[in-house]
C-alpha cells in the first residue's frame, strides 16, 4: 500500500505512513448543530466521505471518529430565540444531519463523541493545559498560552508576531 501525500506542515510530498501497519485512525470535525446543514456542510463530508472509502478499498483498517460540538454558545442562543431546550435543538439538528448526509450515501462513522458526553473529559484536559502553563483563565473563559508552543502558526504558515494580540 504505496500512497504518497502532500504534508501540510512541511510543504512537502512524502510516503503515507500510518502509525500501525495497515490501519488508519480518522479523526474529522463534525457539525456544531444550531441550525440545519448547508452545502457546505455536503461538500465536507463528501470529501472525508471519499478519503475515508479509498483507505478501505487500498487495504486499511480504517477507524473513523467525527465529533458534534452540541454544546456552543450558538446552540445556546438559537435556542433562546426559538423558546426551546439547547440540546433538544441540537438533537433536532442532528437528526436532520443524519437525513441529510444519508441522502447522499455517506458513510456513518464508527465513533461520533459529543461535547455534552465528554465535559468531564474536557475540562481535565483543560486543567491540565493550565496547570502546565499552556492555559490561561481570564474571567472564567480559558484561552490557550500560544507564546508557549513552539509550533503554533506553523499549520497556517503565520509568524505569531504577525498576528493579532
Amino acid at each position: 500500500m504505496s500512497m504518497v501525500v502532500y504534508d501540510t506542515m512541511s510543504g512537502t510530498k512524502r510516503p503515507f505512513e500510518t502509525l500501525e501497519e495497515g490501519k488508519v485512525k480518522m479523526y474529522v470535525c463534525g457539525v456544531t448543530p444550531y441550525s440545519l446543514c448547508h452545502l457546505g456542510h455536503a461538500r465536507c463530508y463528501v470529501a472525508w466521505d471519499l478519503v475515508y472509502r479509498y483507505l478501505q478499498y487500498v487495504g486499511y483498517d480504517v477507524t473513523y471518529v467525527r465529533n458534534f460540538t452540541d454544546v456552543d454558545d450558538k446552540i445556546i442562543n438559537r435556542a433562546n430565540e426559538q423558546g426551546v431546550d439547547p440540546m433538544e435543538l441540537a438533537e433536532t439538528n442532528i437528526q436532520a444531519f443524519y437525513a441529510d448526509m444519508d441522502s447522499l450515501g455517506i458513510a456513518r462513522p464508527h465513533h461520533e463523541p459529543r461535547v455534552s458526553t465528554s465535559i468531564d473529559a474536557i475540562i481535565d484536559i483543560v486543567t491540565r493545559l493550565e496547570s502546565n502553563g499552556l492555559a490561561y483563565n481570564v474571567d472564567g473563559d480559558v484561552f490557550f498560552e500560544v507564546d508557549r508552543f513552539d509550533d503554533y502558526g506553523k499549520l497556517s504558515k503565520r509568524n505569531l508576531d504577525d498576528l493579532r494580540a
